[in-house]
């Protein structure tokens, strides 16, 4: 398994009542002295006690040994900081940014020079989603995508599927640690997308507390699928006032449009018009004149499109650049 000191400090520092991902951008380079660490925290940590080497070394201690309670099912764990540490797609403030990520599988698939392309969507899609979803995905895996989506039940299995199917490389980015696949039904399919050279990847090395802890992972979740994606794809979902369901599609589109992410959704006019499992796709195409529509008469265009997106990524000085500049 391989995990750094880094990694073990940057998660120990977040142990600490005030010490969030802002915090951790702002002031960690990577690799820090612990009483560097140390002297930081007190300055900044909401304790009413001095924060001594020996406080912050049996904090390490307990965050090693969870860690090391994944052995076998995950293959490392990298910070920021870290060389290998993946650059993110977009602009994002401090307190958005990855941090930490646990993985299995292929880690270079993160590297900002491979096309990802997320396609993501609702839960219960119906017989004709799913066709134009796998012909969508097939042509992206056939032009070299990698495809990235949440391993969630319907138009998220279909993506990761259908890119098995076309002997492709596929992510998925999980609200839960590694050990305790969501949902515990597609433990099977995380398995085959590591098997065939793909990549599991999370936020995450414990189980969650309560429920509302349990929503702000699959918040975290969109999130992620969003910024590492060089564009992201809506399948199918409903809009907000359809009794809030799948609001996970509509939060990753709204990253997206907050994070400069190029949108798409699959969407026809003549067809699909009165189905409301598009209602979130035709609202994305009357709010945004720059999301992409792709359907059956324009699939070859439009997957050309999206592949030809610049994306911004974020440099090792922290500064924004288009890629091909």
């Amino acid at each position: 398994m391989i995990c750094s000191n880094n990694v073990i400090n940057v998660l120990t520092a977040k142990t600490y009542r005030g010490i969030g991902t802002a915090w951790v951008v702002k002031n960690l380079e990577g690799n820090e002295a612990i009483n560097t660490i140390i002297n930081l925290l007190n300055r900044d940590a909401k304790v009413d006690y001095i924060i001594t080497i020996d406080d912050f070394e049996s904090n390490r201690k307990r965050i090693k040994n969870k860690i090391q309670k994944l052995e076998g099912f995950i293959d490392g764990v990298i910070a920021i900081g870290d060389d290998n540490f993946p650059l993110y797609r977009g602009s994002v403030k401090n307190s958005e940014q990855p941090v930490v990520l646990f993985y299995r599988g292929n880690l270079n698939l993160l590297n900002i020079t491979n096309k990802n392309i997320a396609v993501i969507g609702l839960l219960e899609p119906d017989e004709n989603i799913e066709k134009i979803e796998q012909k969508v995905v097939y042509e992206l895996v056939k032009s070299g995508a990698t495809i990235v989506s949440g391993l969630a039940l319907g138009c998220d299995s279909i993506a990761h599927r259908e890119s098995l199917n076309s002997n492709g490389k596929t992510i998925a980015i999980l609200p839960s640690s590694l050990d305790n696949i969501l949902p515990t039904s597609n433990k099977e399919l995380a398995n085959e997308i590591v098997k065939n050279d793909g990549l599991l990847i999370t936020e995450y090395y414990d189980d969650v507390k309560s429920k509302n802890e349990l929503s702000s992972r699959y918040q975290n979740r969109d999130r992620l699928q969003a910024l590492f994606s060089d564009s992201i794809i809506l399948s199918a979902s409903y809009a907000k006032n359809n009794l809030g369901k799948d609001s996970g599609s509509r939060l990753a589109m709204g990253y997206a449009l907050n994070y400069s992410i190029p949108r798409a959704v699959i969407y026809n006019k003549v067809t699909d018009s009165n189905n409301s499992k598009y209602d979130l796709n035709r609202q994305l195409i009357k709010e945004d004149k720059q999301t992409i529509i792709i359907n059956q008469n324009n699939l070859p265009l439009s997957i050309q499109k999206i592949l030809s997106n610049k994306p911004i990524v974020k440099t090792n000085t922290y500064e924004q650049r288009s890629l091909f500049d």
